[in-house]
């Protein structure tokens, strides 16, 4: 019997700062920035699934060391997984408000298109055939949408949802208990997580890629 192809669609936005706050509560969470998205994708299988491929949704940090962090963690993936693990990228821009105290001009980065990026590629998959489950890594509840109309248009397209770490959506929520399912809390998975963490230096066909020496357990 051929298995059910899951393809994870993650957040990559909303996956990190999950983790990061998680960190706040237990330092453990540190080292999770340094994971196999495939590896960690493939221990949420069930019984006839296999993983077809994670897409991993992000922007590069206008900041150069998290740049510099995000790229490392983004080469490592790649090199160990290759076309299992693919980047679509949205951008960052500065967004000036004003202080309703000071008056003073405040600059923020924003990020952009992840949310259209994702729900475009989630289509876009189901229209070509190319899964049969759905599986969002995320708590933007800008992304109902996009899962209403693939629930409408597509029925036989099964969808799931994990809350990224000390993320949650109730309108996510709402929306997959409406179709009788329910989301995962990732952060009630730990030693998922844990048992994905790469090797502080990932190596392969001469390239070699270290763990920022931020994200170390101390």
């Amino acid at each position: 019997m051929n298995k059910k192809r899951v393809t994870f669609y993650i957040d990559g936005f909303n996956f990190y700062y999950g983790i990061r706050r998680s960190k706040y509560a237990d330092e453990v969470w540190r080292k999770c920035y340094w994971i196999d998205m495939v590896r960690l994708c493939e221990s949420f299988l069930g019984e006839g699934q296999e993983l077809t491929k994670v897409v991993y949704f992000t922007a590069s940090p206008l900041n150069p060391d998290k740049s510099s962090r995000q790229s490392a963690f983004l080469n490592a993936n790649k090199l160990i997984n290759g076309d299992r693990f693919e980047i679509v990228r949205g951008k960052y821009l500065e967004k000036h408000i004003i202080c309703p105290y000071c008056k003073g001009d405040i600059s923020r980065p924003e990020e952009k298109k992840t949310d259209v990026n994702i729900s475009i590629r989630m289509i876009e998959d189901c229209l070509i055939g190319a899964t049969d489950t759905i599986a969002l890594v995320s708590a933007d509840s800008d992304l109902v949408p996009p899962l209403e109309l693939i629930q409408k248009r597509y029925p036989n397209i099964a969808i799931k949802v994990y809350f990224p770490p000390s993320n949650y959506s109730n309108d996510l929520k709402d929306n997959l208990l409406h179709h009788r399912s329910r989301p995962v809390e990732m952060k009630k998975n730990l030693p998922r997580f844990l048992n994905a963490i790469m090797p502080d230096i990932v190596e392969k066909d001469g390239k070699r890629y270290t763990i920022p020496d931020k994200w170390k357990n101390r």
